[in-house]
C-alpha cells in the first residue's frame, strides 16, 4: 500500500512539473522551484520557526477542542433529554462559518494567542462531538448486558467496551477535525498573529512570490501527512487489534 502511496505521489509530482513547464508562468511555479525555497527557507531557519508556531496552535486547538467534543458528544448520545436540549445549540455552533468566529473572538480579546486558539476550539468541537454522539448512539445493547452481568467498573466499561465501538468514529473525527484545525490556523495566523506559516502565506502573497507561498503551504502539508503516517496509522492500527483478533477487549 505505502508503494503504491509512493508511486502516485510520484506521478503527482512529474505531472505538476510538466504542466508548470508548459505554463511558463511565473504564478504556476514548478517542484524544483519550489524545493529549492524550501531548502533555502529550512537553512536559514525561517521555516521551522513559523513551522513550529502553527504547529503548537494546532495541536493545542486541535487537544482542547477534542477533549471537549469527546465529553459534549458521550453525554448527548446517551442522553436523549440532553441531546434535545443541546443539539440545536451543537447544530448551530456547527454551522457558524468559522472566519464568523475568529472576527468575534478576535474583536472580544483582542489579537491574542488565546483568541486564535480559542476561536479554532469552538469552531471545531462541534464536529467532534456530533462523530461521538452517532458513535455513542450506535452502541449495541448487548454489550452493555454484558457490562451488568459481569459487574463492570465504569473505567472498565469505557476500556472495554465504549473506546472499541466508538473507535472508527473517534478515528474519523480525528483525523476530519486535525485537518480542518490546521487549515482555519492558517486563516487565523493570516487575520492576527505575527509568526506561523498563515503569516508567511500573507506575506509572500503581498509580495507576489507564489513560490514561497508554495514552499511554506507545501512544508506543512508534508509535515501533516508525515503524522499520518508515522503516528495516526500505528496507533489505529495497534487500535484495531482487537477485531482481528475477534475480541471486544
Amino acid at each position: 500500500m505505502r508503494f503504491t502511496a509512493t508511486i502516485s505521489l510520484v506521478l503527482l509530482v512529474i505531472t505538476w512539473m510538466v504542466a508548470s513547464h508548459f505554463a511558463q508562468s511565473d504564478a504556476f511555479p514548478g517542484p524544483v522551484a519550489v524545493g529549492e525555497k524550501m531548502i533555502q527557507e529550512s537553512m536559514n531557519g525561517e521555516l521551522w520557526t513559523h513551522l513550529g508556531a502553527t504547529f503548537t496552535r494546532v495541536f493545542v486547538a486541535f487537544g482542547c477542542a477534542w477533549a471537549c467534543g469527546v465529553v459534549i458528544g458521550a453525554l448527548l448520545g446517551r442522553s436523549d433529554a440532553l441531546d434535545q436540549w443541546f443539539w440545536p445549540w451543537v447544530n448551530t455552533f456547527l454551522n457558524m462559518p468559522a472566519l464568523v468566529v475568529i472576527v468575534i473572538c478576535y474583536l472580544g480579546l483582542g489579537m491574542t494567542e488565546l483568541a486564535a486558539v480559542l476561536a479554532v476550539v469552538v469552531n471545531k468541537t462541534p464536529l467532534i462531538a456530533v462523530n461521538v454522539r452517532d458513535g455513542v448512539r450506535q452502541f449495541e445493547p448487548r454489550y452493555e448486558e454484558f457490562a451488568s452481568i459481569y459487574r463492570l467498573s465504569w473505567i472498565q466499561k469505557i476500556r472495554l467496551i465504549w473506546i472499541p465501538q466508538l473507535e472508527p468514529f473517534l478515528f474519523t473525527a480525528l483525523r476530519t477535525g486535525l485537518s480542518l484545525t490546521w487549515k482555519i490556523i492558517l486563516v487565523v495566523e493570516l487575520l492576527g498573529r505575527s509568526s506561523g506559516i498563515g503569516f508567511q502565506i500573507h506575506l509572500y502573497f503581498q509580495l507576489f512570490e507564489v513560490d514561497m507561498i508554495l514552499a511554506y503551504a507545501l512544508s506543512f502539508m508534508i509535515a501533516m501527512q508525515l503524522i499520518e503516517w508515522i503516528v495516526v496509522r500505528p496507533v489505529e492500527q495497534h487500535v484495531q487489534r482487537w477485531r482481528k483478533d475477534g475480541q471486544l477487549a
